[in-house]
């Protein structure tokens, strides 16, 4: 199943015309990738997301102050000649409200261009993962001198759980890298975007956020998830809104066998649902009392007292559903280019 949230054409890379693991990306492979620089350095990464606004991630900024960033599209290579480059100033630096500088929850940002870029073979948006969409996604790369892109898999959120500490790893956060390390995301590559190809258009499900070291076995990158931020992206966009796009994937996730100490149990009781009938008689007494007061004495009070009997039939249905965990199939490899 495939949803497009957007009229606008995104994630179309018309020059990629293959996958390539840990080699250089042959020119417009990935026209929606950016290149983040104070003073001519690139310090980040991010993606384009519509004409005028790129993601990236909060911790890339220790500030909302945009003076001296540049954003840089359709650039091949952070050296020498570029003829399919374009340069913007930034205007706005908006961080999630709820970015954690300790945990690196939420770490998600939005740049607004200081004018709208026009739409090429080389610079062109990539398509976001809706808030519906139940996948584990694809990523990008190191930071030499030229594009790279690499192909790694996507770890489950328990594995990953167990990997970095339960508790570590939230919801908002997805996990992607081989079990024996040796291709990651790296220091220069923050804020870029991990990307699964579906139906012929490329989709970002990630953001780089953090890691321990750098390609290190059995600690894989981890990445914001973009698909928890749709409603959020959405308010801080008012026009010209990204391109959302949902699907769901198919397979076996092998992340719900995952165990280590401290983490729970994916819950497998299945529903059940009780029913029970009864019949209840109730006798209701209704007493009346007639008192008559004069100033030198009382009379006795007159009583009348009716019985009357009801019988009602009440049954009662209870249902008690115990829910269920359901974490998305696990999809096996993911693209992340990076300069």
């Amino acid at each position: 199943m495939l949803r497009v949230y957007s009229s606008y054409i995104c994630g179309q890379a018309s020059l990629n015309t293959r996958i390539v693991g840990g080699q250089a990306a042959p020119d417009g492979s990935w026209p929606w990738q950016v290149s983040l620089q104070r003073s001519g350095s690139h310090f980040c990464g991010g993606s384009l997301i519509n004409s005028q606004w790129v993601l990236t991630a909060a911790h890339c900024f220790q500030t909302s102050t945009p003076t001296g960033l540049t954003v840089n599209l359709g650039r091949q290579s952070l050296q020498g000649s570029n003829p399919n480059a374009e340069s913007r100033t930034v205007t706005q630096i908006i961080n999630h409200p709820n970015y954690n500088s300790v945990t690196f929850d939420n770490d998600i940002c939005l740049l607004q261009l200081s004018s709208p870029v026009t739409f090429n073979n080389y610079i062109s948006p990539v398509c976001l993962a809706a808030s519906d969409t139940a996948l584990l996604f694809e990523v990008s790369l190191p930071s030499p001198q030229n594009l790279m892109e690499v192909e790694v898999p996507v770890v489950g959120n328990r594995k990953c759980n167990c990997n970095y500490g339960v508790g570590r790893i939230t919801d908002n956060m997805i996990c992607a890298g081989l079990s024996e390390g040796g291709k990651d995301s790296c220091q220069g590559d923050s804020g870029g975007p991990m990307v699964i190809k579906q139906n012929g258009r490329w989709i970002q499900a990630g953001v780089v956020s953090f890691g321990t070291g750098c390609a290190r076995p059995n600690l894989p990158g981890v990445y914001a998830r973009v698909s928890q931020y749709q409603t959020w992206i959405n308010s801080q966009i008012s026009s010209n809104q990204p391109g959302f796009m949902t699907f769901t994937s198919t397979g076996t996730n092998i992340d719900l066998s995952v165990s280590c100490t401290g983490l729970l149990p994916v819950p497998t009781t299945t529903p059940t649902t009780m029913t029970t009938t009864s019949t209840t008689t109730t006798s209701t007494t209704t007493t009346s009392t007639n008192t008559t007061t004069s100033s030198e004495k009382a009379t006795s009070p007159t009583t009348t007292t009716p019985t009357t009997t009801i019988t009602t039939t009440t049954t009662t249905t209870t249902t008690t559903t115990t829910p269920t965990t359901t974490l998305p199939p696990t999809t096996p490899q993911c693209e992340f280019p990076s300069y």
